[in-house]
């Protein structure tokens, strides 16, 4: 059989997130744990990898998120530059370099790009007519306009995309458009910028990608870009009318930047310029396999437009294979960030601190690699209880535990093997390639099952053999036994870390073993007869129910102040006239006394000062309010309406309340302290 050649090295790029906010559960899930099994596998196998991203820090939604913030884009992306990097840290996604697009660097890379491709006349010049908002005295960019949508209606579509029905769309597209920055209506002004004439490139990219990637690329990948050719390509602005990003290095184009969809994959190539000398190496030598990790709403950019760019440079490799995710919702609703629905990584880590790896597990065992998938915490919660723990947690603890017990700790010497050992030993020695296999192939789903079917032949081995009561009888056949258990956990610490890299060294601390590469896993001959190991540690421990409760009642709670921020007011009421609202009067009062009615459950019995006397109020608030928090309340009380006996009191009043979305009741009351009696108009 020929033996399988691999690439000279390897680029691996991950997507870079937006500086404009911290990341979620969502980015790690589609793109960063996969990114990073895959580099970690690489470095085992002794390949040569760079594995770089960095912060996207240029494009209008950083503009956002800065006025929103009420500071300037540059310490919005200072700031957020550095919880996103500090996050992907909390996790070891292990780049070898996190950059950013606004180092210089990176400005001196995509503007030689630029300048390259327009010396060239690769790009075509036009004058096009494009939203300005006269009060802000400015162009706008797609995510500055709202309108409505042509195909679903929704009102608050952007000028670029309908986050509503998904539909991708033009400025101009939307019904009643409006500017964010003003409120006011824009209108169309000519504007001149550069195009990359994609069009022109279709019939390269048809035989590139439709022919030579067909079976090689994941369908979903391979669909999209299918069907995005198939529709025909159309020219696209590589420019932008904003200060803010690399500015346009050419005459007449003050005030223009370059458009950030051109400029951030090029960060990828000043990355690895900031990270070695030999950078071209990796981006120019054909002997080199690029590799980019993204989530679907990327592939358009990394499997069309920047190899287009890359082939219209002509200096660098494409990308071999883009292995993008789909996405994942969180307990059965779309990630939203502008509705904090939500995990985010740093949150994360404050309220389950030493849990990166279970995330991480979860993550990868639930990712959406072909279909969008749905994380829920019961699913994580189950994830470590009946996996990480309960067979490879236990089956680690196990062997140690019973090693130290009957040979204070040293390995014991492998005696003559049952046909049982045998075929343990067969099947050890395959799981390397096996998982392998799966993950050359980009599957990673596949391949952390394949890692976890080990750690259960494990625990099936110590479970079939009994070595606990064979001790009495056999003693010789336990050394065996328990000698097989030990080298399974020693390919475990070596096969495990690109999954669960803390878990990986746990376990190679607590065997007293330095982990070897990836080609040493599945020999019976790890840890010789003889080598001392360390005390047992858990690996992973039990996570209760009332840890996940507090995860989804921060959710329950995320989701009332969505319903309260989003709750529409009640239709006015049929108009009345001066004389009718003249007639009502409303006094301040002071709650002087206050007990539940009994038998029932929302009336409460107040006294109440109103100046003019002190009567008794009933009032339906004792589900809101107790008895003894709102004595002393000053409140709006409705003195001139008809006594009306309820359970047998004569209640004479009403007490004015303000009721939110929710049902929640607040008090109708002064602002500072009123004289009892004082009216309200």
């Amino acid at each position: 059989m020929a033996q399988t050649t691999y690439p000279q090295r390897y680029t691996i790029t991950a997507a870079l997130p937006y500086a404009n906010g911290p990341v979620h559960i969502g980015h790690l899930a589609g793109v960063y744990i996969p990114a990073d099994i895959y580099a970690r596998y690489l470095r085992s196998r002794g390949r040569d990898v760079k594995f770089v991203c960095g912060s996207d820090e240029h494009g209008v939604p950083i503009t956002i998120r800065a006025k929103k913030e009420g500071i300037t884009p540059q310490q919005a992306v200072d700031k957020y530059h550095e919880l996103i990097k500090s996050s992907f840290a909390d996790f070891n996604i292990s780049f070898d370099i996190y950059s950013r697009t606004s180092s210089k660097t990176h400005a001196e890379i995509a503007s030689g790009f630029f300048r390259k491709l327009y010396d060239e006349g690769k790009f075509i010049e036009q004058t096009t007519k494009q939203y300005f908002d006269e009060k802000a005295q400015q162009f706008l960019a797609d995510r500055y306009i709202v309108g409505t949508c042509p195909k679903c209606g929704n009102e608050n579509a952007y000028g670029d995309q309908c986050e509503s029905c998904g539909t991708s769309l033009n400025a101009t597209d939307l019904i009643n458009p409006k500017s964010t920055l003003s409120g006011e209506p824009p209108v169309l002004r000519e504007t001149k910028h550069w195009y990359l004439p994609l069009d022109q490139y279709e019939p390269w990219l048809r035989e590139w990608i439709v022919e030579g990637h067909k079976g090689d690329w994941k369908t979903n990948v391979y669909g999209q870009c299918k069907s995005w050719i198939d529709q025909g390509l159309q020219p696209r602005a590589v420019t932008r009318d904003l200060n803010w990003g690399v500015p346009v290095p050419v005459e007449g184009a003050e005030g223009k930047v370059l458009y950030v969809w051109f400029d951030a994959p090029i960060g990828y190539i000043s990355a690895t310029k900031d990270l070695t000398p030999d950078w071209e190496t990796y981006w120019k030598d054909k002997n080199s396999k690029l590799v980019h990790f993204i989530g679907k709403d990327n592939i358009v950019f990394h499997c069309i437009i920047f190899p287009a760019m890359l082939k219209a440079h002509g200096d660098y490799v494409l990308p071999d294979n883009v292995p993008a995710n789909e996405f994942l919702n969180l307990e059965g609703n779309k990630i939203s960030t502008s509705r904090n629905w939500a995990v985010w990584l740093h949150e994360y880590m404050q309220d389950l601190p030493g849990k990166a790896d279970v995330l991480r597990y979860v993550l990868c065992a639930n990712a959406p690699e072909t279909k969008d998938n749905d994380f829920t915490w019961k699913d994580y919660q189950a994830r470590n209880n009946n996996e990480l723990l309960a067979i490879f947690g236990n089956f680690i603890n196990r062997a140690v535990v019973l090693t130290h017990k009957y040979y204070n700790g040293a390995v014991p010497q492998r005696g003559a093997l049952a046909p049982y050992d045998e075929e343990v030993l067969a099947q050890l020695a395959d799981f390397p390639e096996k998982i392998a296999l799966s993950l050359e192939l980009y599957r990673f789903k596949e391949a952390l099952g394949e890692l976890m079917n080990l750690a259960r032949l494990g625990n099936k081995y110590l479970a079939d053999t009994e070595p606990w009561k064979l001790i009495k009888t056999d003693a010789a056949r336990v050394e065996t036994i328990m000698n097989i258990a030990l080298q399974i956990s020693a390919s475990l610490a070596i096969l495990s870390e690109p999954f669960l890299p803390e878990t990986a060294n746990k376990l190679a601390n607590m065997l007293q073993y330095t982990a070897g590469k990836w080609n040493e896993a599945g020999s019976p001959d790890l840890l010789p007869a003889g080598h001392t190991i360390g005390e047992a540690a858990l690996l992973f421990e039990k996570i209760e129910d009332v840890v996940m409760e507090a995860q989804v009642q921060k959710l329950l709670d995320t989701k009332k102040e969505n319903e309260l921020a989003n709750a529409v007011a009640a239709p006015a009421k049929e108009d009345i006239t001066f004389e009718d609202f003249s007639k009502i009067d409303i006094r301040v009062g002071t709650i002087l006394e206050a007990e539940k009615v009994a038998k029932t459950k929302k009336l409460l019995k107040l006294k109440v000062d109103t100046g003019l006397d002190q009567r008794t109020i009933v009032s339906g608030i004792a589900e809101h309010f107790n008895p003894e928090e709102i004595i002393g309340q000053q409140v709006s009380v409705l003195v001139n309406l008809a006594p009306r006996e309820i359970k047998g009191i004569v209640s004479q009043g009403m007490l004015l309340m303000a009721e939110n979305a929710d049902g929640s009741l607040a008090f109708m009351q002064p602002s500072k302290p009123v004289v009892n009696g004082g009216g309200v108009s």
